[in-house]
This record gives C-alpha cells, sequence and structure tokens, in this order.
C-alpha cells in the first residue's frame, strides 16, 4: 500500500506479554533474597575449599620430580639386573 510514489506505508504487527496470574507461583516479595543461614553456609563451604587446597598443596610438595627412573639404573628385564627383593614371610 502506498499513498503516492514516495510514501510507502510499513505496517508492524506488535505482540503483547501476555497478563500475568494473581500468584506467580511462590514469587513473592522475599523471592531471590538469602538469609543469614545461607550466607553462613556460603563461608563454610569457602573455609573447606581453603583447608582442601592447603593439604593438596602439601601433598603436592612430597611427591617427587619425575616418576621416572633414573638413567643410571638398568631397567628392569635388562640382563645383569638384580631380581627384585622377595618380601620377609611372616
Amino acid at each position: 500500500m502506498t499513498l503516492g510514489p514516495d510514501f510507502p506505508v510499513t505496517f508492524a504487527q506488535v505482540q503483547t506479554e501476555p497478563p500475568k496470574p494473581a500468584d506467580p507461583g511462590g514469587q513473592g516479595e522475599d523471592f531471590g533474597k538469602s538469609s543469614p543461614l545461607g550466607f553462613l553456609i556460603l563461608v563454610l563451604f569457602f573455609v573447606a575449599v581453603a583447608f582442601l587446597v592447603r593439604s593438596m598443596t602439601k601433598h603436592l610438595k612430597r611427591l617427587p620430580e619425575s616418576f621416572d627412573e633414573p638413567a643410571d639404573k638398568p631397567a628392569e628385564g635388562a640382563e645383569g639386573a638384580e631380581p627384585p627383593a622377595k618380601p620377609a614371610a611372616g
């Protein structure tokens, strides 16, 4: 539809949001607010994570630099290698 050669007319269809129900399903005035108990639980989780990181760091420091066998030792199964020690019985 045009009103002349220089004036095209465009129509747009606009959708509106459906009306909200009277009870929004438990999303009242206090919805989304945290309580002091939630804050306490969050702080306890952070403390637990800090202790776990501390423990993990201690364990990682005890590990050797490499788990590879040193180059000067012969590999297992090589000729001339000593047999592994047998555990003591009893």
